[in-house]
């Protein structure tokens, strides 16, 4: 962050904790629900946001003086549709099974309002660069807490990270399951999701009314 100034680094690091778009702001909830019982799916949408967030923040911000103000909703949703494109056209290139896995909600990316918002709130009235920083920084907000919602799903639920057995084998009973350890099948399906979610959201509230409190 030596290369940014203190205002600059702090369109990345807001959105990481103090104002992340999920625990804080509650926003592109659905996808935390939706696709995190894989911590892969997970990854593979967080960097997906992360690129159509960056670039698209960019492009809006470039745009922004060009666009007729009754029409730029259709704008953005054009932008955000032909990144989003791309991105489902790489995955089913080098990733198919994934793509499939992840189906649909690659294409809800351009409904997520985390993206519609940063181009409504920042992209329109900010220069390319910073609109850059601002759209990564929420990109990394929204895609840590689902790579922690999926880790935890994964890990609790079936045993794996990244399909990688990790605490050993259930049927042969090595690892943890020779001490008697039973996956959670309970952390695979959705409710578990909301449920992680919700105890993030309060553990970040939390901390943020401390914080509050103590200044």
């Amino acid at each position: 962050m030596a290369l940014l100034s203190k205002k600059d680094a702090n369109l990345i690091l807001d959105p990481l904790a103090d104002n992340n778009p999920i625990t804080i702001q509650v926003l592109g909830i659905c996808s935390a629900l939706a696709i995190t019982a894989e911590l892969k799916a997970s990854v593979v949408m967080s960097i997906s946001v992360l690129f159509v967030m960056g670039l698209g923040n960019v492009v809006i911000s470039l745009l922004r003086n060009l666009i007729p103000s009754k029409i730029r909703i259709i704008v953005q949703l054009i932008v955000i549709a032909a990144l989003v494109i791309i991105v489902d056209q790489v995955l089913k290139a080098f990733a198919y099974e994934l793509s499939k896995t992840l189906s649909v909600f690659v294409g809800l990316i351009i409904t997520n309002c985390i993206i519609m918002g940063r181009f409504e709130a920042f992209a329109l009235g900010n220069g390319p660069w910073r609109s850059f920083l601002d759209g990564i920084g929420n990109a990394f907000g929204y895609g840590i807490i689902l790579i922690i919602v999926g880790f935890l799903r994964e890990l609790l639920g079936s045993g794996t990270l990244f399909g990688i057995p990790v605490l050993g084998d259930p049927i042969a009973k090595t690892g943890l399951y020779a001490f008697g350890y039973e996956n959670n099948g309970f952390m695979i399906i959705p409710p578990a999701a909301l449920i992680v979610v919700g105890v993030l959201i309060w553990i970040q509230r939390a901390q943020n009314k401390s914080l509050i409190e103590e200044a």
